[in-house]
C-alpha cells in the first residue's frame, strides 16, 4: 500500500512520506493479545465436551469479530493514511475502501501550527494544522511522528518554494526600468 508515484508531477520530489505515528497501533495490538489470552483461557478452563466445544466456537467467533473490528480495521486505516510532503505541495491521502486525497500547493500554505499533548510528547508525535488559502481552509494531520521536525521541514519547503518562484530585487529593478523606458517586458532569468 505504498504511495503511488504516478500522482507526482514529472519534476516533483518527495521530501517526507509519513504514516501516522505507530502509537495508533497500540490499541489494536492489545486487542489481539487480549483475544488470544481469552481463547487460551477458554481452551484450558472449558470442559472438553459438546458444551465446551460450542462455547469455544462461540468465543472464537466473537474473538474473530473483535479482532477484525478493533484491530485489523484500525491497522488498515493507519496503513492507508499518507502524509506526503514534496517540493511542490502537501498531499494528505486516507481511506481503506474509498479514498480521500487533499493536495495543498506550497504557494497556498498560509500558516501551520503544531500541538502536542503530554502523552504525545512522550511518544514523540503531535498534531499539525496546515491553514491554506482554499475552500476547505484547515487540514489537521493527527499523530504526526516527530511533528516538530515535520513543521520545520514544512516551513523550509514553503520558503524555498517562495524563493524559487519569486523575483529578486535586481530582477524587479530591471523590469521596472524596462517599463519606465517603454521597452517591452523580457522574461526574467
Amino acid at each position: 500500500m505504498a504511495f503511488p508515484e504516478d500522482v507526482l508531477t514529472e519534476d516533483e520530489h518527495v521530501v517526507l512520506h509519513l504514516h501516522p505515528h505507530w502509537r495508533a497501533l497500540v490499541r489494536p495490538v492489545a486487542v489481539v493479545v487480549l483475544a488470544v489470552a481469552v481463547l487460551a483461557a477458554a481452551v484450558v478452563l472449558l470442559p472438553s465436551g459438546g458444551v465446551g466445544l460450542v462455547a469455544l466456537a462461540v468465543l472464537g467467533g466473537l474473538a474473530l469479530l473483535v479482532v477484525l473490528w478493533f484491530a485489523f480495521w484500525p491497522f488498515l486505516v493507519w496503513r492507508t493514511t499518507h502524509y506526503l510532503f514534496t517540493d511542490e505541495r502537501v498531499l494528505i491521502q486516507q481511506g481503506v475502501l474509498s479514498r480521500d486525497r487533499r493536495d495543498i500547493p506550497l504557494t497556498r500554505v498560509n500558516d501551520h501550527a503544531m500541538n502536542q499533548r503530554f502523552s504525545e510528547r512522550l511518544f514523540g508525535c503531535g498534531t499539525l494544522t496546515i491553514e491554506s488559502a482554499g475552500e476547505r481552509g484547515q487540514s489537521v494531520l493527527h499523530d504526526v511522528p516527530q511533528v516538530e521536525r515535520v513543521q520545520t521541514t514544512l516551513y523550509e519547503l514553503v520558503e524555498a518554494h517562495h524563493d524559487k518562484h519569486s523575483l529578486g530585487d535586481a530582477e524587479m529593478r530591471d523590469i521596472l526600468a524596462d517599463v519606465q523606458d517603454g521597452r517591452p517586458l523580457r522574461e526574467p532569468n
